[in-house]
């Protein structure tokens, strides 16, 4: 039996992080945007009281693409997201499992996120980052870890939102689930990244020893051709056995485009080496246009989606269309993750190939990096991306105490080489030993009084004045 929980309070702070390199992606180039925090207080049937905590960066113009948006009105999408989810969450009063809580609000958030012209990816970023909160809230009460307590099914996770599959279909993946010692990174190559040389993608000190890469695509096949093309002739030189994944963020117009890329793939000499280490190809198409383009003969060559991943029944739509897999990022929903992972080895049991991939575009060390390394490592991502150590300069602007708290907790994911607290990275994997501890992968909290209120959106304080 799920022991069942009352929402007390949620708060969400707030820190800049300032990227150490520009990381340009799809239409966008970052230089800096604020993390989320979030506090969450609960009281537990029975057992009293506990706080909990997520963090997630708060990232432009990838859950909302929309040309006519800037930057920073896509961020405060977000945060209107964060607004109405809690509201939604806090009007549940009684005691509920924590899958009962989600559930019961993330049709009216889709919903009341339409209204106000919030894209559906972006409105379930208000969910997602309440749910890890109150999950690391509810394993402290209970005294667990996240991979004991999710083998437990101790959210009380059913298949209500996902009619293609039954209750004994979750509760029967939980508990076969044997989380890794060690989940792979996969380095991630930005469109304004160096390729050769200093700095480049075969320099040791940029890749970290990494065996994976995941390399963004530009949306024009020639371009992106002549640059792959150089990328495999670097990875050539590493000396060891390489794997990549190709990401375009929607920027392929159609499936024409597509094919002009894949037939390149397939025939040009030049792309070769990145041919023969291709693992799938990440979200080609705008969203929209990839729910009303199967695939057809392309399918051979792997495809997820990541972008197109707004609902629950997202995926079940897109297998349809001859796409093999789905990401997880855990600022799109836990919970979601676990359904689409079930779905994957379901599927996969009858014959076919299905997968869930581990993507990070908003995972910075400490908070949210450990809660999405947990959630990897337990429905079996053997490796994943993970550009935090590589944009951002170990923990940023997080006070010196707070990181040192984070790495002295859990010593086999940072250590201090001479140039700050940074994630460690052992042969290309990162270690997920410490991430066993009470709570949601994480021994230690961020220092409240270190950070600053959320920023309320620009469109609420034009209301106001």
């Amino acid at each position: 039996m799920s022991p069942r929980l009352k929402l007390r309070d949620i708060a969400f702070f707030e820190r800049p992080v300032q990227f150490a390199r520009p990381f340009r992606f799809g239409a966008v180039t970052i230089n800096a945007t604020p993390q989320l925090f979030v506090r969450a207080e609960i009281e537990v049937e029975g057992r009293g009281s506990a706080v909990g905590a997520g963090a997630e960066l708060l990232v432009p113009k990838w859950f909302d693409k929309r040309p006519e948006l800037s930057p920073a009105q896509t961020v405060d999408g977000l945060r209107r997201s964060l607004a109405i989810a809690r509201g939604l969450y806090l009007a549940r009063t009684g005691y509920q499992t924590a899958f009962d809580l989600h559930a019961s609000c993330i049709g009216a958030q889709i919903a009341t996120c339409a209204k106000k012209n919030i894209p559906a990816l972006a409105a379930a970023y208000g969910p997602a980052e309440i749910d890890k909160a109150v999950l690391d809230a509810l394993l402290r009460a209970v005294e667990t870890s996240f991979f004991d307590g999710m083998a437990a099914n101790i959210a009380g996770i059913d298949a209500r939102l996902s009619s293609d599959l039954k209750d004994a279909d979750l509760t029967t993946f939980l508990a076969g689930r044997k989380p890794l010692p060690c989940v792979a990174i996969r380095h991630t190559v930005g469109l304004d990244d160096i390729v050769e040389g200093e700095g480049g993608v075969a320099d040791a000190h940029e890749n970290a020893g990494a065996n994976y890469f995941k390399l963004k695509l530009s949306g024009d096949p020639a371009a992106d051709a002549a640059r792959l093309a150089r990328i495999g002739k670097e990875l050539d030189t590493l000396g060891r056995d390489t794997k990549v994944t190709l990401d375009a963020n929607e920027q392929y117009a159609d499936l024409a485009a597509l094919r002009a890329l894949m037939d390149r793939l397939d025939h040009d000499a030049a792309l070769r080496p990145i041919a023969t280490r291709l693992l799938y190809v990440e979200q080609p198409m705008p969203r929209d246009v990839t729910r009303q383009s199967p695939l057809g003969a392309l399918a051979a060559h792997g495809f997820i989606i990541d972008e197109a991943d707004d609902s629950y029944d997202a995926f079940p739509a897109v297998r349809a269309l001859g796409y093999c897999g789905i990401s997880s990022k855990s600022c799109k929903g836990l919970y979601k993750s676990i359904v689409n992972a079930t779905r994957a080895a379901k599927w996969t049991a009858g014959g076919a190939r299905f997968f869930v991939t581990g993507e990070d575009l908003t995972c910075q060390a400490g908070l949210a990096v450990q809660q999405d390394l947990a959630l990897g490592a337990f429905i079996g991502v053997t490796h994943a991306e993970r550009n935090g150590h590589h944009y951002v300069d170990g923990f940023g602007e997080t006070p010196a105490a707070e990181a040192q708290a984070f790495a002295a907790a859990h010593p086999d994911l940072y250590a201090d080489a001479g140039q700050g607290i940074r994630l460690s990275i052992h042969d290309g994997d990162l270690l997920t030993g410490s991430l066993h501890t009470t709570g949601f992968a994480t021994s230690v909290h961020p220092d409240w009084s270190a950070l600053r209120p959320l920023e309320q959106p620009r469109s609420l304080q034009e209301q106001l004045a």
